[in-house]
């Protein structure tokens, strides 16, 4: 048995509703379909979520939401139309949008989660309809039918153990199962979104609760590259990645795979397929727990922008029991959360997201610091990028670093910091966010093109 998502741009029109159709009925074992929200049908164009963002702003203001309405309501009645399908089922959608609306208007965050997940939630039905109307047997899940209970916290939302009690009994069912991604329900009923991008972790979830063979990601690219594509020239395909290689890679910028997606497949090793919607025949990249390292150590590298590096000195801070616990417990207090801390002898840095840290709660902080700590000297640096070099066969092939080293100095990149985690799966790299560009590229050429590449003779 296979379960099969389909991102936003699978979904955002009735063309692509036609591609999904014909993929998920020309294998038998594509028995559970997971999809997103309407996505980009070109590029100027407004996702569904985004309409639906917008609608629920105007509510919260009092303002007059018609023409927001409308557009949300046009976009599904263009693909049901354009299908030749009844329109029957969008007389059901805005019955359902508006009972939404009613119910959560007095309560800004609820009304803007419940809004959201509807994006997800009224594709799924428009999705098992035209599956329907094609000759098919299909039909729609809710999440909370399927037994997808999650934390009630909007926008965040984890998933609960007692989802993995229900969700087996969707193997018994007959037909396909359309199920919306995005969101699940808590113990009291409510409608919870996890973070953006959700669908994928619902995905994953389904996976898991069935026990899937394989888990199918489907998007509009054949296959994840080792780079960023509009960095690089036709990039390197990975064929095959490790979990916790595309843990790292997700987390450091990498788009094509939600970061919390994997944990549900990963627990049972369920393999993931990231495949084309636009070109199926493609074989994509697997997702597994492991890979032949072979003479690729390196499977990729990414980067993100957005961190600023709070650095503390202190004379023997080396020797000063709970020195750090108590520098994080300041951080904590400020509801802060911090991503690495390389530290030295005499000195500990705190690498976060820079949004986090307001002039008001900088100004707060360093005083703390100051006071509690009887710190040397405190800075903060910010503006700055983190550059991953993602592989597990790094910690076995000698040269890895020194290549990084020589990359940087051939691109005029300066070096801010070098952080690598104890399970050597990545190397971490610091530098000023106008060089984050630069600093992938010549990364990229040293690892995977001819002229730069590491020789790989020297695997221990």
């Amino acid at each position: 048995m296979k379960v099969a998502k389909f991102g936003g741009s699978s979904v955002a029109s009735a063309e692509k509703f036609k591609q999904v159709a014909h993929i998920v009925t020309s294998d038998k074992e594509r028995k559970l379909v997971v999809v997103s929200a309407p996505g980009k049908r070109y590029g100027e164009d407004t996702k569904m979520t985004d309409l639906l963002i917008a609608l629920s702003a105007k509510i919260q203001l009092g303002e007059d939401y018609v023409d927001e309405f409308g557009q949300v309501i046009d976009r599904y009645r263009e693909i049901v139309v354009d299908l030749s399908m009844s329109e029957t089922i969008i007389t059901d959608i805005i019955t359902n949008l508006q009972s939404l609306i009613d119910l959560h208007k007095n309560d800004p965050f609820r009304l803007l989660d419940c809004l959201k997940a509807s994006g997800e939630d009224n594709n799924a039905k428009v999705m098992a309809a035209y599956l329907n109307h094609l000759g098919f047997e299909a039909h729609y899940v809710n999440p909370k039918e399927a037994g997808i209970f999650v934390s009630d916290e909007p926008g965040r939302a984890r998933v609960l153990p007692l989802s993995y009690e229900k969700l087996p009994q969707l193997r018994e069912r007959s037909g396909i199962l359309v199920i919306p991604g995005f969101f699940g329900y808590s113990e009291e009923g409510n409608m919870v979104t996890f973070s953006r991008g959700g669908s994928d972790i619902t995905g994953s979830i389904v996976a898991a609760g069935v026990k899937a063979d394989l888990y199918e990601n489907f998007t509009d690219v054949d296959a994840i590259y080792s780079v960023d594509p509009r960095l690089v020239e036709k990039p390197h395909e990975m064929k095959e990645v490790t979990y916790r290689e595309m843990r790292e890679l997700s987390y450091a910028g990498f788009s094509v795979f939600h970061d919390e997606a994997l944990e549900p497949v990963y627990k049972l090793g369920i393999p993931v397929c990231v495949k084309n919607t636009n070109n199926p025949e493609a074989k994509g990249t697997f997702i597994v727990a492991e890979r032949p390292h072979g003479d690729t150590p390196v499977v990729g590298i990414a980067g993100d922008k957005g961190f600023c590096n709070i650095h503390v000195s202190k004379y023997l801070l080396n020797r000063e029991i709970g020195f750090g616990r108590r520098l994080l417990e300041i951080l904590e207090d400020e509801g802060i959360s911090y991503e690495h801390t390389p530290s030295g002898i005499d000195n500990i840095s705190v690498i976060m997201r820079e949004h986090q840290l307001t002039p008001d709660v900088e100004k707060r902080v360093f005083a703390r610091i100051e006071k509690e700590l009887e710190v040397d000297e405190i800075f903060i640096e910010r503006d700055l990028a983190m550059v991953m070099v993602v592989g597990e066969g790094m910690n076995s092939t000698v040269g890895i670093a020194a290549k990084a080293t020589e990359a940087f100095a051939r691109a005029e990149v300066n070096l801010e910091m070098i952080n690598q985690g104890s399970s050597e799966v990545s190397m971490m790299f610091g530098v000023k966010a106008d060089a984050l560009d630069r600093a992938v590229q010549a990364l990229y050429n040293t690892y995977f093109n001819s002229m730069y590449s590491i020789s790989y003779s020297n695997v221990k």
